[in-house]
């Protein structure tokens, strides 16, 4: 009876396991059901195979910009992609939860979402589209950020956007929208901006807490924080009065007699004796009246003052880190912001605070002490703001101390610090701005189809040039001596002569425990523990990882099969123990002939660079002058400095004596 029991069971199990693994086995034969869609939309919109990645599995829960949930599509992330045409075949993908497609250039309207109702986050700023407000959107009651600036929308904003309660940013500046926004009731709003369009009338109670930099450039637009409205508004298509709008109302002061209250003779009778006086009971009642008055509107203003003081304690933080994260602006509102003073080095043209915040502002990335953007200025101006976090300051003497070192420093191969500002909650640095972007970018960019491969002589002129760069900075000043302390090649930017330039240096000295104990691929071994300070040795190390990624096209951290991350000096040294190998070198650069000496010459430099041990390490003065040599002083990018960087190591008024504006 047992056995049979027994047997029973083990047929059951036998038969419960066949079930599931046919199960799995048809789920795995299943398509994803978003794949037409994706597929439809590469097709329509990738002309330049950007998305190389799409052609390489069926799953497109692999694919880059895509995530899924229970394998249907959930968010998709394709910005700066230059991707083309319209986004109609994404109305399918029910399931998206967020949608991002900034920077492209897709156009036409956009078509109707309403279908995609779990759809909580959508940026389509920077693209091409027109046509009106989208009606579909107002019908996504999920959504939580919407951000359509800098398109070519027109039209009136409709007021049924106020469906959507959940809303958190609305972000329609630099637009063709017309018409009023009075209407508009989203109490819910954090991050909020109409600057650059065409709207009329006044600005509701509802907006009036948001600042003057979220209404600006509009025909005519009042009330606060604008200048009052006054009680005729002028048609905006026309010229002349209608900018008038924008100035306060002044108060109305008559001098002519005629203008003031004529009194009757019956109030004579009630309000003052025969003798042209005010009887005492008058003086009672106006003096208790306007106590009575004085007391209601104080009590009212303490009540409206509280309540906006209590609800900016309470979500003061959560304003300022959600429009960090989702706006294109950096900075929080000017309501939060702590005021401080722009700083100024000499030659540099200048500008306030406020000019920062009126900036149209764009991530360029995050690195290890903070973020980094680009601001257009009003005059034209574009510079690039770092925004410190992550940071031990012991104060702002200390802090502004060595700005001052950092801001005398000017080398033709050095990103010019041009500004600074302090507060206590807020640390700000403005650089010149680098048009060609970063190494970064240049190397390891699309490298599908189209893509136009970096030549070696390129190569060369990058690496020669950020050495010079680091050498100035090691050798620029005798006490302290400076270190870069983040060598890598996002940290390497390319002017408009395609001359690399060396920025983010020097704010090692301010970095956290935390911070210095992270590995990037680029750290020395004896700085990646975070048991030691950054040194110019390290440096060199850093550079040394540089070289080797100008060689093999390769990132400094690389997966490795069975044992994670291997970091890109080790993988050489691996491939190279036995004999030179052209298996190291990038295979972009195989094209090139007669090259295989000068890439073997920088290969043994890169190598000497990221020795173990820091005592075999060159300084970087040499390093720069091998590197030159390899090339035996050809061409003009190449030729050999005049600056012995060694000699002038005991000299403080290099940065002085060096010239070398960066030119924006």
């Amino acid at each position: 009876m047992e056995m049979k029991k027994m047997e029973s069971a083990l047929l059951i199990s036998f038969f419960l396991l066949l079930f599931l693994s046919l199960h799995f086995v048809l789920l795995e034969a299943s398509p994803n059901p978003d794949f037409e869609a994706l597929m439809a939309f590469k097709t329509s919109s990738d002309s330049d195979n950007k998305l190389t990645s799409w052609n390489k599995t069926t799953d497109p829960c692999f694919w880059y910009g895509v995530s899924c949930l229970e394998n249907r599509v959930s968010r998709l992330v394709l910005e700066g992609l230059n991707l083309t045409g319209n986004i109609q075949t994404l109305t399918s993908l029910t399931q998206l939860r967020v949608l991002s497609l900034k920077q492209n250039y897709f156009s036409g309207q956009i078509p109707d979402l309403s279908n995609l109702t779990a759809l909580k986050l959508i940026f389509l700023s920077y693209n091409e589209f027109s046509g009106n407000f989208p009606a579909s959107v107002t019908t996504l009651f999920r959504l939580y950020r919407l951000d359509l600036s800098n398109n070519n929308f027109s039209g009136k904003i409709p007021t049924t956007v106020n469906r959507l309660t959940h809303l958190l940013t609305l972000r329609l500046e630099e637009n063709q929208f017309s018409g009023p926004i009075s209407g508009l009731d989203l109490p819910n709003l954090q991050d909020f901006n109409v600057t650059g369009n065409r709207l009329t009338g006044a600005i509701p109670k509802t907006l009036s807490g948001f600042p003057q930099t979220a209404f600006g450039w509009n025909s005519v637009l009042c009330g606060s924080p604008l200048p009052t409205c006054k009680n005729i508004v002028s048609d905006p298509n026309k010229p002349g009065p209608a900018t008038s709008a924008l100035t306060p109302v002044p108060p109305v002061v008559s001098s002519s007699p005629s203008s003031k209250p004529e009194v009757t003779s019956a109030s004579e009778s009630d309000g003052q004796d025969h003798s042209g006086k005010m009887s005492r009971l008058a003086v009672i009642l106006i003096v208790v009246g306007d106590f009575a008055v004085l007391a209601l509107v104080s009590g009212l203003l303490f009540c409206y003052f509280w309540k906006n003081f209590a609800g900016k304690k309470r979500d003061g933080k959560l304003v300022e880190g959600e429009k960090i994260v989702y706006s294109s602006s950096p900075y929080p509102l000017q309501s939060v912001f702590e005021r401080g003073k722009m700083s100024f080095f000499e030659g540099v043209k200048r500008f306030e605070l406020e000019d920062l915040l009126r900036a149209s502002a764009e991530m360029l990335g995050k690195g290890g002490f903070g973020t980094a953007y680009k601001a257009v200025l009003e005059d034209g101006n574009v510079v690039a703001v770092k925004r410190l976090k992550e940071i031990q300051i012991e104060g702002k003497r200390e802090f502004e101390q060595h700005m001052q070192v950092l801001g005398r420093l000017r080398h033709p191969n050095v990103v010019a610090l041009k500004a600074y500002y302090y507060a206590r909650d807020e640390k700000l640095l403005v650089y010149d701005y680098m048009h060609n972007g970063s190494l970064f970018s240049t190397l390891h960019g699309n490298r599908g189809p189209g893509r136009t491969p970096l030549d070696w002589t390129t190569r060369m002129k990058i690496a020669a040039g950020a050495a010079r760069g680091l050498a100035y900075i090691h050798h620029a000043c005798r006490s302290p001596k400076l270190t870069h302390g983040n060598i890598k090649s996002p940290n390497i930017l390319l002017d408009k002569a395609g001359n690399a330039r060396v920025s983010d240096f020097g704010l090692s000295v301010f970095a956290s425990p935390t911070s210095s104990a992270k590995s990037n691929g680029y750290r020395a071994p004896e700085i990646s523990d975070g048991t030691r300070k950054y040194t110019q040795k390290a440096d060199v190390y850093s550079f040394g990882v540089l070289l080797l990624e100008l060689l093999t096209g390769k990132c400094p951290s690389m997966p490795e099969s069975g044992s994670g991350v291997v970091d890109l000096p080790r993988w050489v040294q691996s491939v190279v123990r036995e004999e030179w190998t052209a298996e190291v070198f990038d295979l972009e650069l195989m094209r090139y002939k007669d090259i295989e000496e000068e890439m073997v010459g920088m290969l043994q430099i890169a190598m000497a660079c990221t020795s173990v041990a820091p005592d075999q390490r060159p300084k970087i003065g040499h390093v720069v002058k091998m590197i030159e040599e390899i090339r035996g002083g050809c061409g003009g990018d190449l030729s050999p400095s005049h600056d012995s960087f060694e000699s002038v190591s005991d000299s403080p008024s290099m940065s002085e004596e060096t010239g070398g504006g960066v030119s924006m």
